[in-house]
């Protein structure tokens, strides 16, 4: 269906309106909340109604010529104590303009999403600074940062900038594991030592700022101009680090895809660890008491449940599954308290299993906001053990737990083995860990001892551990604190897994195109030089042959329209006994090698011609030449003397096609003498032939790439030149386009064709 061009104008200027309707619900709001504690504070200080309190705040601004909004953030301004507060002072002192960081303040609270917060701080705020895009990237718990929101980046940038892998050198990664912000005011030429920017404007100004909140961090900030800056004054840099603590609190406290990635990382653990789990997520009522339990992930052995698959069992609510484990003292119960305390708790609790036996020393303990179930069947306890033990080899999973009472470390055996240490060495602790992982790691490392000592969170990193051998491997750890029944954090336990081998993939992958563009460079200079060699071996005419009636052309056509260079090679030269050596020949293979495999063998020939031998003993020493001093160089050859005075023309041959004889119009295949490749075995022995010419008669030597073809046997191929080559000739440049222009072949391989007209 076509829709009328007035209808879709109609359509767009709608959207436009309602787009801009919807941005100015937005400012009106933050604007709204702005001045609501404003007013809060006049009720506060004037103990007046927040009625009066508005009036008086109305009338102010009326008659100091200042807008409500900005009234509302000068006097907020005035009675906080913050970051904002101050930079909102050293901008006044320097006199530059500002728009009003307490409205991007209000504004990214409440913003949507990232793409909203990340909009109010350029709309708000940095566009007076003649920034062009901001963008907010969350930390995940691999390491990795997640784009949470972005303005001023177009769709391409925003698929590129996705995800930053913790091993990227970028300035945002630079930023959140050092801490230390990036002040860049760019410009051309400055750019010597930084990793790859963001965004098609390389010389442009950027500020990338760490995230923080409740001692941890949790994403990066990156602001970026069009153009350099001569630099950043302190008020820019005070405004601009109160806007980042701003976004890390926003961020911090809005669920994201860090909450989605922690159940998976937590599944990812427990189905290496344990085919007998499921782990399980609150079900809460609307006055946010826990009701029941939602099954988000399942192992392998989980008991069969009438009427359910396993693949309906996820998220399924726990008491619609299995009603008993609602009854007081079963699993939901016991998950509420344990939930509310972090204390582990087992129990029997009968849960059916394949086939219908109970399933004992069940286990529920809390990770993140989630809780783990997990099971053991009293039968099967040691066979159960023994496939964990294997299956932790196989994951090259180790896990651990340090007791803070007692400062004791315990580790399993494929723990040590991870660190490379025998079972008898003492196991390192949180507090030692930073002495055994890369410099550029250490940092890390001790912030995720810190989250777990000082503020009792679950935490994850990855980092890069130098062994005992010498050796470097990259780690993934997991851990979470203990609580005793008293709720104190008594130990923390965790799992280090070794993953190497996908970190050494993706740093692979990541220099593919370096390593590529480095091999074309290669490839490109190794072709020239094979082209000039080529040339430079290959002349285009033969003068000197000429003395002896003979005219001769000769054509060369490289393989793949020029781009590759192989070992065809062609000789005519007059020998002191005024007899004419005249040769074709096809190095196996193209490139360098196969040029200079040519060069040995078409050199070499000329030098033992001048012995005065005949062509089968030529190509005899010829073949030991190959076999003994070129390095396994493969070759076919004929190599033919022709002698002037008697017009006749004595050759051999080594496993190289037959030479064409034209006369009086009719062509032919001459006689093959025996003899087979050169290099292939030493001592080899040739038969030789004697072919009377004629005036007028044309001789045609060449290489297969004139005729082969993958769809025609060679004969039929011969016998279309053949056909081709039986008209009158008139002299051999002519004749020799002739040839070349009337075939086809389509192996790939080079052509070289030499043509030899008696005068």
């Amino acid at each position: 269906m076509t829709v009328p061009p007035d209808d879709v104008m109609r359509l767009t200027a709608l959207l436009a309106e309602q787009r801009r309707l919807l941005e100015e619900t937005r400012d009106r709001a933050a604007a709204r909340a702005l001045t609501d504690v404003a007013t809060g504070i006049l009720v506060d200080r004037l103990g007046c109604s927040p009625t009066e309190a508005l009036g008086h705040l109305a009338r102010l601004a009326a008659g100091t010529g200042t807008s409500l909004v900005d009234l509302a953030a000068d006097l907020v301004n005035l009675a906080a104590d913050d970051p904002l507060a101050e930079a909102a002072r050293r901008g006044a002192a320097e006199g530059r303009p500002t728009a009003n960081p307490r409205l991007a303040e209000v504004a990214v609270v409440h913003a949507e999403d990232g793409d909203g917060m990340a909009a109010a701080l350029l709309d708000e705020t940095l566009s007076l600074s003649g920034a062009v895009a901001a963008a907010l990237w969350a930390l995940r718990p691999d390491g990795a940062l997640e784009l949470a929101g972005a303005v001023g980046l177009d769709p391409l940038e925003r698929g590129h900038w996705r995800r930053i892998p913790p091993q990227l050198d970028s300035l945002q990664q630079r930023v959140v594991r050092g801490g230390a912000p990036v002040w860049w005011p760019g410009g051309a030429g400055r750019r010597r030592g930084v990793p790859p920017l963001t965004g098609a404007g390389q010389d442009g100004a950027r500020v990338v700022l760490p995230l923080s909140a409740d001692g941890g961090r949790v994403g990066v900030l990156e602001i970026r101009w069009a153009a350099g800056l001569p630099g950043f004054t302190p008020a820019v840099r005070s405004e601009l680090t109160a806007l980042a603590e701003v976004c890390a609190r926003a961020l911090d406290t809005r669920p994201g895809p860090a909450d989605d990635d922690r159940a998976l990382d937590a599944g990812a653990v427990l189905t290496a660890l344990s085919d007998s789990f499921l782990l399980l997520s609150p079900v809460r009522d609307p006055s946010g008491r826990v009701v029941d339990l939602r099954i988000d992930q399942l192992g392998r052995s989980t008991p069969r449940v009438a009427g359910y698959s396993a693949r309906n069992l996820l998220g399924q609510r726990l008491s619609h599954v299995s009603p008993q484990t609602a009854l007081p003292g079963g699993p939901i119960d016991v998950g509420v308290d344990v939930l509310a305390t972090g204390r582990p708790a087992e129990a029997e609790w009968s849960i059916a299993g394949a086939a219908g036996e109970p399933v004992h020393r069940a286990r529920i303990a809390r990770i993140f906001d989630r809780l783990v179930l997990t099971w053991a069947d009293g039968g099967r306890t040691g066979a159960a053990g023994a496939l964990l033990e294997q299956v932790q080899r196989l994951g090259r999973i180790g896990s651990w737990q340090h007791d803070l009472v007692s400062g004791r470390v315990m580790w399993t055996e494929q723990t040590f083995a991870l660190f490379g240490l025998p079972p008898s060495a003492p196991a390192i602790g949180l507090d030692e860990l930073p002495r055994h992982v890369a410099p550029q790691d250490q940092a890390t490392v001790r912030r995720f001892r810190d989250q777990l000592l000082l503020l009792h969170r679950p935490s994850f990193t990855t980092f890069r551990l130098l062994r005992s051998d010498e050796s470097v491997r990259q780690i993934r750890a997991f851990a979470e604190p203990v609580t005793d029944p008293a709720g104190t954090v008594v130990a923390i336990r965790g799992a280090y897994q070794d993953v190497s081998a996908h970190y050494h993939s993706e740093v692979a992958l990541a220099a593919t195109q370096d390593r590529l563009a480095d091999t074309e460079q290669r490839a490109e200079d190794q072709e020239r030089l094979a082209l000039h060699l080529q040339e430079a071996i290959l002349p285009p005419t033969v003068q000197p042959v000429s003395a002896a009636g003979l005219d001769v052309a000769v054509r060369y056509r490289p393989a793949g329209g020029g781009h590759l260079v192989g070992g065809d090679w062609y000789d005519a030269v007059v020998l002191p006994g005024k007899k004419v050596l005249l040769a074709v020949g096809d190095i196996a293979g193209h490139g360098l090698d196969a040029v200079t495999g040519m060069v040995a063998l078409r050199n070499s020939l000329r030098g033992l011609a001048i012995t005065g031998a005949g062509p089968a003993e030529l190509l005899g020493m010829l073949n030991n030449v190959a076999y003994h001093l070129t390095g396994g160089t493969f070759a076919t050859a004929i190599c033919a003397l022709y002698d002037p005075t008697e017009r006749s023309l004595r050759w051999a041959r080594a496993g190289h096609l037959p030479p064409v004889l034209v006369r009086d119009g009719s062509a032919g295949l001459l006689p093959l003498p025996a003899g087979f490749l050169l290099g292939l075995a030493p001592d080899a022995v040739y038969e030789e032939a004697t072919t009377a010419l004629e005036l007028g008669d044309a001789l045609l030597l060449f290489t297969d790439g004139l005729v082969e073809r993958r769809d025609m046997p060679l004969d039929e191929a011969l016998q279309s030149l053949i056909r081709l080559a039986g008209r009158p000739v008139g002299d051999a440049e002519s004749f020799s386009d002739h040839l070349l222009g009337g075939t086809s072949a389509n192996t790939n391989d080079d052509t070289c064709l030499v043509t030899i007209h008696l005068r």
